[in-house]
């Protein structure tokens, strides 16, 4: 019998109000996982009281001390490393070296936030009047609303949440239906860390319902969303009617550019890891491959070798490459936009349908498309599944202005052997990333990871930015004079 899961408000779990509830299930084999409660709006309501309440408290309690007990969870963390990673495989289904580096990342994030517990600096800078000193410091926001998608469902969580927790915020966290599991196991890892009751409150159920009553709560003073392009325009519309701050990161279509001069092998290994880690469900999947019409059809010829021998199966197995899809709504979606790609013209090499190893789940075959040009539906929107188009250029001119034939600009890459070739793409390619000689994924949690135009808003999560994200800059003035002095007023002295 499958284990029911309550929601999490006020440091203990508890039924929620409406009484229903949702089966987390297993992609690659459909067995039911747990059960999980759907929250309502009452529950919402619950789990913002809490966390005012939690914020009293900590936001009190000093940085470096809040970061005690990060690194705490860290460690925590480190020692379920494999069991969490296990667990993730049978939700999301990614096989088992990916789902390991996905609880790395959290750790690694959970690390670096820790670090900043003693850093978090604000700037001093001299007055313009005698006596008088200036400086501006950080100041936690409040509550923080938390929505997280189910592809990272460990790492993305840890990317929002321990920034957000460092810089003295409390949070309600509403995680991916999807994914509910890797949530309530990374709950129970920072209450084990010591973290007191009513800092982080978890309410799960679909975003429709659950999700929008965090968007739209009044008291909830911030909201980090990551997910797709639709639903973060609504949510910064409904955040802009009470100047709700608001942090997006919205998916990407990545351009991978392979120009004549490049390390052929370092880059096929690079394209087909960008491309079909993850079953391509990443917001930074390669999704784009822009090639040299000198190296086109040998690189092509290359590729699809490689592709047609990636082995498809449960992602717990040592010997798979590709795991399933999230859902049946993904594996139709992926199957729809295979559909559309053949409608307008693009040339179908390998993949493209479903496929049975032997087990009853949302297995679909590695895609790849040539003859693809920048207007079709598959070069511009973001399919979210193993298909990858290729397009022929001349030169890297050419290259640059395909890759920013997009209305996102998350991450992008450049193989090549010449310097100025490099630099080039770096001043010029549209993107928040851009790698040189390696895929469109694999980012680092110390440094800021975000992107342009639709991809997001203008913030970053990792980094030290991350900590910005959840902070507010007051500027401080300390007059020691003992007499009144007038800025920015001429005086004749």
């Amino acid at each position: 019998m499958v284990q029911e899961y309550k929601l999490f408000i006020g440091g203990e779990f508890k039924n929620s109000s409406t009484g229903e509830v949702f089966e987390d299930i297993n992609p690659a084999t459909l067995e039911s996982l747990a059960t999980i409660q759907i929250a309502g709006t009452e529950d919402v309501d619950k789990a913002v009281d809490a966390a005012e309440a939690g914020f009293r408290v900590w936001s009190r309690v000093p940085a470096p001390r809040r970061a005690e007990l990060l690194f705490r969870a860290a460690r925590i963390l480190q020692e379920r490393k494999e069991e969490l990673a296990v667990l993730m495989t049978e939700e999301m289904g990614k096989i088992l070296p990916e789902t390991r580096g996905d609880v790395q990342e959290a750790i690694d994030i959970t690390n670096y936030a820790a670090g900043e517990g003693r850093r978090m600096f604000g700037e001093t800078t001299p007055s313009e009047l005698n006596e008088k000193f200036c400086m501006t410091v950080l100041r936690p926001l409040g509550v923080v609303g938390l929505i997280t998608p189910w592809n990272f469902p460990i790492a993305i969580p840890a990317w929002k949440i321990m920034p957000a927790l460092v810089a003295g915020n409390s949070i309600v966290f509403k995680p991916a239906s999807d994914t509910p599991l890797l949530a309530l196991k990374l709950i129970e890892v920072l209450i084990e860390a010591g973290l007191p009751p009513g800092v982080i409150n978890l309410v799960t159920g679909p975003g429709g319902t659950v999700g929008k009553a965090v968007v739209q709560h009044p008291r909830i003073r911030a909201i980090s969303f990551t997910g797709s392009l639709d639903t973060g325009k609504w949510i910064m519309k409904e955040c802009s009617k009470t100047m709700k701050r608001v942090s997006l990161e919205l998916g990407g279509k990545n351009p991978v550019i392979v120009m004549d001069d490049a390390d052929f092998e370092l880059a096929l290994e690079g394209v087909l890891w960008g491309a079909f880690g993850t079953t391509g469900q990443r917001c930074t999947a390669t999704s784009r491959l822009i090639l040299h019409e000198k190296i086109k059809d040998e690189f092509t010829k290359r590729l699809l070798a490689k592709v047609k021998a990636l082995r498809i199966g449960n992602g717990i197995l040592p010997e798979t490459d590709v795991g399933p899809l999230i859902s049946k709504a993904q594996l139709e979606k992926t199957e729809r936009y295979v559909s559309i790609g053949k409608e307008e013209g693009a040339t179908l090499l390998t993949g493209g349908k479903r496929t049975d190893p032997g087990l009853p789940g949302y297995f679909f075959e590695p895609t790849v498309f040539t003859d693809v040009m920048p207007e079709m539906r598959i070069a511009q929107e973001e399919i979210f599944g193993p298909v990858l188009g290729i397009f022929t250029v001349s030169s890297l001119e050419e290259a640059i202005e395909v890759a920013n034939n997009s209305k996102y600009g998350l991450s992008s890459a450049i193989y090549t052997g010449n310097v100025g070739n490099a630099f080039k793409a770096i001043e010029k390619i549209e993107a928040g990333i851009t790698y040189i000689n390696a895929p469109t994924i694999g980012a680092e949690v110390h440094l800021p990871f975000g992107g342009v135009k639709g991809t997001g808003n203008g913030f970053r999560e990792a980094g030290t930015d991350a900590i910005r994200e959840f902070s507010e800059v007051k500027a401080v003035y300390i007059d020691y004079s003992g007499r009144l002095q007038k800025a920015q007023i001429d005086s004749a002295e």
